[in-house]
């Protein structure tokens, strides 16, 4: 039987995760892209708790997403998500791509949130 995208990309991530793993002091940035929308969650492993998270689907981003390329709604989605560190203290992150190949929307999270003050 073939196996499908999907199956390639839980492989691909469990072999990432066994590798990434957010401490208090370097927690990890997780980034989640489905077609329409794009997810990102600052994990602490250890503590197993979601210390910032943002995504196209907040409160209030539907109207400022409307019309939006998703190039563009992933570097502002990047660029919340450093923000909202900001404001906790957290300047270093470790970067869990989550199975998906760095390019495109992925790529664009990460290089806003690079722009924006968090290092990885």
């Amino acid at each position: 039987m073939a196996r499908t995208k999907r199956e390639f990309r839980n492989r691909r991530k469990t072999w990432i995760r066994s590798k990434v793993k957010g401490t208090p002091e370097r927690p990890r940035l997780s980034v989640f892209r489905s077609a329409r929308h794009i997810y990102a969650q600052v994990i602490d492993d250890e503590t197993h708790r979601v210390l910032a998270a943002t995504s196209t689907m907040s409160k209030g981003a539907k109207d400022e997403f409307a019309g939006t390329p998703k190039g563009a709604q992933a570097e502002k989605i990047g660029t919340k998500i450093a923000e909202r560190c900001k404001t906790q203290g957290i300047a270093q992150v470790v970067f869990d791509r989550n199975g998906y190949k760095y390019h495109g929307r992925v790529k664009a999270l990460a290089d806003a949130a690079r722009k924006a003050g968090l290092s990885f």
